[in-house]
């Protein structure tokens, strides 16, 4: 009974602030306290209590009232975190506080005249005329509110847990307080494990809400082209004026990396009982991510392995630097090995928990948040190479690997997912431009994972070809674009594949079949890209791992049509205009055709699109993959040479050239095939089919001598006489190995903001804090 007098005295309060027409003085406590003194309202009953349309009015009617009553919520907070909240009252009033500004703030940021509000230095209803001159050094309401947020997350008996020693009267000093005893985790740095509270974990949570809520005005502000941003409320949290950063960091990173959604393994135990813990990591992952950004558009440049060294992240009074931003420079200088293997186990562990397998249906938890924890992976391997390098010196990169198949697989079919699709290729992307991760994809495949893919016996390398061929053949059209990303993954890794499947290897040969048909290479401009990069993967295996492929080596003269085809295409105008007439019978991207589909993995369930009203995020678009990589060739010694840029057939050309349509005239027409002829005459002198149609000059009159000779027509028998064979001495001389390495740039930083900041708004529905809201950044699209 108590909870709804509670509720009405809270609701009676809102509908006086909207109907009152006469600024209410900061003054009048009697007023002001109804908000949060004698009320149990959960963020729920806040958001439903205080509708938009409510706040939009006080907004546009009674600015003074808005301003002081987020004023008098700020000093509220800030008390609290002065006195250290001894009182369960005083908890109750931090906590309704936090809540009103959790759901006030995005109505401040939705308005352009208000968003400066938060960092004028008047206190009160914003009078700036009537300020005194003793306010000048006063701190705008920004800084005094992230600094209370700070302290009170380091609250003993409220958010952590007490030290204090003495009876109950002796409160612990906030201001004295040192916060490197209070992380709330073991892990990096720390190495003690506090008892789990629950009533700790709820009251982090909301704090960290709210946070969350003041640094999202970045989603107010449209995407700035050059991703020269910065976030005023980051940039202070972040800073050294915040005493906490450090612990602060600390805490946030363990309580994600010690995560164990299972527990003890219970059947059904989630349905039980309510898992506060994952609540926390849920909202700590999303702080980490947008807090842990490049500034002012510039790369970030990690310091030296030895100043990392000398100055340790586990010791909280070790930094005298001033870097700009503390969360990203403490991330950039984990170097402890024990500290990798920490976050690294953890990440695994909970990206692949949606893909364990019980025999009890539905019996295990599911964690949501793996695209979260990918944006992490990502930031983690971006400001801290020495990880980068750690995750590729074992194989338990695989670890990373298998779940980011599994969710690329998964998502395919999904235009809502479309995120999720580009920050896998990435991922996958970055760890592709490193020998070791080509090296670690040789391990022989004995998960059972049960993905919509053919069943194959293999390795690793096997798992990519076989789920990136699934995704251009069976993805939605939007996916279109990554397909130069994809390829680019299977080159760079291909000159270290010791020994593909015969799954594998039919893949991409359907790949390039695929790719190679007219209407394909001329419907559009940068086309003929996907034809040279698998040539250039194939040229890799000949030449540096042919031992150990004759799966390949068979599947390409049983294709060999295909390559001469290839050196025989036709570059006359009727030709051409031939082969776009078909694509206008066949719209259809990739021939779904001649794939040879074979049984798929028993338990899997086929990529399905997304359900009819599922919000999505939009998304910049992405540059060309000459603008995210560069190139590197791979010296004898092993080490990389930059190679510098040039126009060559592998980077894009300055635009699309669209088949003609049937309204253009036929002067127009024959414009556009005269450009054809000239583009195709320019990059068919330069597929690389040297070493191919050596290769089967040499092999197929032995093939076919001995399938006369023996009567063979078992391909295992050809096949053990592919893996007898030699070609040393008979290919041309090797070429060198280039490696396309990820390079960041201002395109890849915006997309990175949007594609967060879009993750962070649909991912936070309970309360929904910035739906309906007028944001900037993307736009929420239903489909």
């Amino acid at each position: 009974m108590g909870n709804t007098d509670s509720k009405l005295k809270f609701r009676k309060a809102v509908i006086q602030l909207t109907t009152k027409t006469q600024p209410v003085e900061a003054t009048d406590d009697a007023f002001w306290d109804q908000f949060w003194a004698d009320t149990a309202t959960t963020v729920q009953d806040v958001f439903a209590l205080v509708p938009a349309a409510e706040i939009r009015a006080v907004r546009e009617e009674s600015p003074s009232n808005l301003a002081t009553l987020c004023y008098k919520a700020v000093e509220k907070l800030v008390q609290g975190a002065e006195s250290g909240c001894p009182s369960e009252r005083e908890k109750q009033v931090v906590l309704n506080c936090t809540r009103i500004l959790t759901r006030i703030l995005p109505y401040i940021f939705e308005d352009q005249d208000w968003r400066g509000f938060f960092w004028s230095t008047v206190p009160g209803a914003g009078r700036v005329d009537e300020a005194d001159e003793e306010d000048d050094g006063a701190r705008p309401l920004a800084e005094s509110l992230l600094l209370a947020i700070a302290d009170l997350l380091f609250c003993p008996d409220f958010t952590v847990h007490s030290h204090r020693r003495g009876g109950p009267d002796s409160a612990e000093d906030m201001q004295s307080l040192d916060s490197c005893e209070y992380i709330w985790e073991a892990g990096v740095g720390f190495a003690q494990s506090p008892p789990l509270n629950y009533i700790h974990d709820l009251n982090r949570t909301e704090l960290l809400r709210l946070l969350l809520t003041c640094f999202s005005e970045a989603m107010y502000l449209p995407p700035a082209s050059d991703g020269n941003v910065l976030n005023p409320w980051v940039t202070f949290f972040c800073s050294t004026e915040n005493r906490h950063t450090l612990p602060l960091f600390t805490s946030l990173l363990n309580v994600v990396c010690a995560y164990d959604p299972v527990g003890y393994g219970i059947p059904y135990n989630h349905l039980l009982f309510s898992d506060y813990r994952e609540q926390l990591v849920e909202q700590a992952v999303q702080i980490l991510i947008v807090t842990l950004e490049h500034e002012s558009g510039h790369a970030h440049r990690a310091p030296s392995p030895t100043s990392m060294d000398e100055q340790d992240v586990g010791d909280c009074h070790a930094f005298s630097t001033r870097p700009h931003n503390l969360f990203v420079n403490y991330l950039s200088r984990i170097h402890r090995e024990e500290d990798y293997d920490f976050v690294l186990k953890g990440l695994a562990r909970l990206l692949s928990n949606p893909l364990t397998q019980t025999y009890l249906p539905n019996s295990t938890k599911k964690i949501q948040f793996h695209q979260e924890l990918l944006v992490l992976f990502w930031k983690l391997c971006d400001f801290n190479k020495k990880f980068l390098f750690f995750v590729l010196k074992s194989s338990d990169v695989l670890d990373i690997l298998v779940p980011i198949l599994y969710y690329l697989n998964d998502a395919r079919a999904d235009q809502s997912r479309v995120g999720l699709m580009h920050i896998g290729v990435f991922i996958l992307l970055l760890l592709s431009g490193e020998r070791n991760f080509g090296v670690r994809l040789n391990k022989p495949y004995s998960l059972h994972v049960p993905m919509d893919i053919p069943v194959f016996t293999g390795t690793h390398a096997d798992l990519l070809i076989v789920v990136f061929h699934k995704i251009i053949t069976s993805g939605h059209q939007r996916l279109q674009p990554l397909f130069d990303c994809l390829l680019t993954i299977v080159v760079n890794v291909s000159p270290y594949l010791k020994s593909l499947s015969m799954v594998a290897a039919n893949k991409l040969l359907h790949l390039l079949e695929a790719f190679s048909t007219g209407w394909f290479l001329f419907s559009a401009a940068q086309n003929h890209h996907l034809v040279f990069f698998l040539l250039e993967a194939f040229n890799n295996i000949i030449q540096y791992q042919f031992d150990g492929n004759c799966n390949l080596v068979y599947a390409i003269i049983r294709k060999r049509s295909v390559f001469h085809q290839l050196a025989n295409l036709p570059t006359d105008s009727a030709s051409i205009q031939k082969a776009l007439q078909r694509k206008k019978k066949s719209p259809d991207t990739i021939s779904r055709t001649n794939s040879q589909e074979m049984v798929s993995m028993e338990g899997s369930r086929p990529a399905v699109p997304a359900e009819p009203g599922t919000l999505k995020a939009s998304l910049v678009a992405m540059p060309g993959i000459d603008k995210l990589t560069e190139k590197s060739q791979v010296s004898e010694d092993g080490t990389m040479v930059a190679v510098p840029q040039t126009d060559s057939p592998g980077s894009p050309e300055h635009g699309p050239v669209a088949g003609a349509s049937d309204t253009e005239s036929n002067s127009g027409r024959d414009t556009l095939i005269y450009h054809q002829l000239l583009q195709v005459l320019s990059w068919k002198s330069k597929l690389p089919l040297q070493t191919i149609m050596r290769l089967l000059q040499v092999l197929v009159p032995q093939v076919e001598k001995i399938c006369i000779d023996k009567g063979l027509t078992d391909e295992s028998e050809i096949l053990k006489f592919l893996q007898h064979g030699t070609l040393v001495g008979l290919l041309p001389v090797p070429h060198p190995i280039l490696i396309r390495k990820y390079q960041a740039n201002a395109g890849t930083a915006v997309w990175f903001r949007t594609y967060m900041w879009g993750v962070v708004y649909l991912r936070n529905v309970d309360p929904p804090i910035w739906y309906d809201t007028d944001v900037r950044l993307f736009e929420i699209q239903r489909m």
